[in-house]
């Protein structure tokens, strides 16, 4: 084990280990998931032991490399002897052919050790390893974190596509400061630079396509058609002889990287506002409350003079009084920012179907996945009074995280129930 060394980097602290590089940065958003059968812990349901995020960047067609982010408040540093205060995590990855499992492709594990004089402190821990490609198949990573100060542990699922030229997982975003993103979503007017080795000295075209503002329907009424994603400009990137090049949207909307107008893969890099994930202004709050609003109560709060004072009093009006109005707002959007974060794909997380149900309805008590998508229950399992819905996985150049739900008419009593609880002010949990 090496011994920790200053990095230059402003701030930060550098862990030279025989396996990962580990980078000291400020907090940002995870996403927790846990192995097993019920996956019900991505979304949110219980706390997660360590809250652990992963991604997969393919610096060439043979090299890959698995970035992960640990905070370091979840682990348990101990002193011996007076000394500083260490940490101890084994991260280990395992490919099978899916996410159920199967043989076993390869595995590796690395020892990740941290050393602090404040045990309370509470930072992001990033840190890589290479992971072999011994040929191009797609496959399903399992990587975990253990702690084993504390013996607990938490995974994350991947999947790895082909590293074939001009797949997304051929580019990672950065931060200015040079540290790993862990998601495709930057906000406006942010600068970044996007690593893609494979491409080094070449000519990238870009493309900025307008996100679709388009709700998704009730979950009992028919889907309606994919929007149709139009180019509004499109213009080139030159990619650096480092492998990399510098980027910031200065307006929202999805831009989308490849080789040539021929290829069939890109990257896209997403937009929105200055503030996604998060909900902190007025006109920001107003969209989500299509969901459990009439059409003229939503234009109502759409064309006001003051609308978060019209915002305040429709939820006032339903909960009674401010303490409980100032609940439901807090867990409303508390579930349309958390579905920004999980469900962002060609569009806002909060317009998907997924975002949809899990603002009306909640987390789910059971969430089984497999390779063509995701089934939440609300209830126990074995009840034939519980809710089942079903999402498939939509296959599209823009994100792999856009699934779309199998929409039912005997849904329709369930969902006018919840909105009526949303509606009275209450928050409401299946």
């Amino acid at each position: 084990m090496a011994a920790a060394v200053r990095c230059p980097l402003p701030a930060a602290y550098c862990l030279l280990l025989s396996a990962c590089c580990l980078l000291l940065a400020t907090c940002t958003t995870y996403v927790p998931v846990a192995g097993g059968d019920n996956f019900a812990y991505i979304y949110g349901k219980g706390a997660a032991a360590i809250r652990l995020q992963a991604r997969v960047y393919h610096a060439s067609e043979s090299r890959s490399v698995i970035w992960f982010k640990l905070r370091t408040r979840d682990l348990l540093y101990r002193s011996d002897a007076g000394g500083p205060f260490r940490a101890r995590v084994v991260l280990k990855y395992e490919a099978y052919p899916t996410i159920a499992g199967g043989t076993l492709l390869d595995s590796a594990s690395t020892f990740v050790k941290d050393a602090s004089d404040d045990p309370k402190e509470d930072k992001d821990l990033i840190g890589s390893m290479e992971m072999r490609r011994n040929d191009q198949r797609s496959f399903t990573l399992r990587v975990t974190a253990r702690d084993l100060n504390r013996d607990t542990e938490t995974t994350v699922f991947i999947p790895v596509e082909r590293g074939e030229p001009g797949h997304r997982q051929g580019f990672l975003p950065l931060s200015e400061r040079g540290i790993p993103l862990f998601d495709d979503h930057v906000p406006a007017g942010m600068r970044v630079r996007v690593l893609c080795e494979q491409y080094a000295g070449r000519t990238l075209l870009a493309e900025r396509l307008e996100a679709p503002r388009k709700l998704p329907a009730p979950v009992f009424a028919a889907a309606g058609e994919m929007p149709t994603m139009q180019v509004d400009s499109t213009y080139t990137v030159t990619v650096g002889t480092d492998g990399s090049f510098p980027f910031t949207a200065d307006s929202s909307g999805l831009h989308y990287f490849r080789t040539d107008t021929a290829a069939a893969a890109g990257y896209t890099l997403f937009t929105f506002n200055s503030t996604y994930p998060t909900v902190r202004t007025a006109p920001d709050m107003v969209p989500p409350l299509r969901y459990i609003t009439s059409l003229q109560e939503w234009d109502k709060m759409l064309t006001a003079d003051d609308t978060r004072r019209e915002v305040e009093k429709f939820w006032t009006d339903a909960a009674g009084d401010r303490d409980r109005a100032r609940a439901a707002i807090d867990a409303y959007y508390g579930r349309v920012e958390s579905a920004n974060r999980w469900f962002t794909s060609w569009t806002e997380g909060w317009r998907t179907d997924r975002g949809l149900v899990h603002i009306i309805f909640g987390t789910p008590s059971t969430i089984h996945k497999n390779g063509t998508g995701e089934v939440w229950i609300y209830g126990e399992e074995t009840n034939l009074m519980s809710l089942s819905f079903t999402f498939d996985k939509r296959q599209g150049p823009f994100s792999d995280n856009d699934l779309t739900l199998r929409r039912d008419p005997n849904f329709k009593g369930a969902w006018y129930r919840n909105v009526e609880a949303w509606r009275n002010g209450r928050v409401f949990q299946n």
